[in-house]
């Protein structure tokens, strides 16, 4: 069973969060049974989709952006090289990589326990997201069409 306090918290963190989407001037989908909505826009190249979830038992933020794309099997192993590359020195937020599929996930959390959340931790966590997915959707492509090499993906 769900406790009272943890829900009216997440609805309330959700709320917040739809605002913050909206005021970016974005249409999207919303759940409001699952406390989660989903978007997409268009970054300099490529378009980004995003999920973001309330979720109510660990009280937490958890926004996802999986590339339009998956890694060719002849690219994979390059392609977990990058992902390391890619994440090494990130303050928020991380790719992860599930190398049997060749998916590449852009991924960022907020635990808001005991806090009190507003749209500033919002808007950061969308602008932060955009600007990783943004900056590396593309190179990952590159790396996967075999445009550039390992080497060119650290460099840049």
């Amino acid at each position: 069973m769900i406790d009272e306090k943890k829900l009216e918290k997440a609805v309330q963190v959700f709320r917040i969060l739809c605002q913050a989407v909206e005021d970016n001037g974005w249409s999207y989908d919303c759940d409001d049974t699952e406390l989660s909505i989903s978007f997409q826009v268009n970054g300099e190249d490529l378009p980004m989709n995003f999920i973001i979830m309330i979720d109510i038992e660990r009280q937490m933020i958890r926004f996802y952006s999986p590339l339009t794309f998956e890694i060719c099997e002849d690219k994979r192993v390059e392609a977990a090289v990058a992902v390391c590359a890619a994440t090494h020195g990130m303050a928020d937020g991380k790719f992860s990589y599930n190398i049997a599929k060749g998916s590449v996930m852009f991924e960022l959390t907020a635990v808001f326990m005991n806090s009190a959340v507003g749209e500033g931790l919002l808007q950061y966590m969308i602008h932060c997201a955009c600007f990783a997915v943004d900056q590396y959707n593309d190179k990952f492509l590159a790396l996967n069409k075999g445009f550039i090499g390992i080497e060119e993906f650290i460099k840049e």
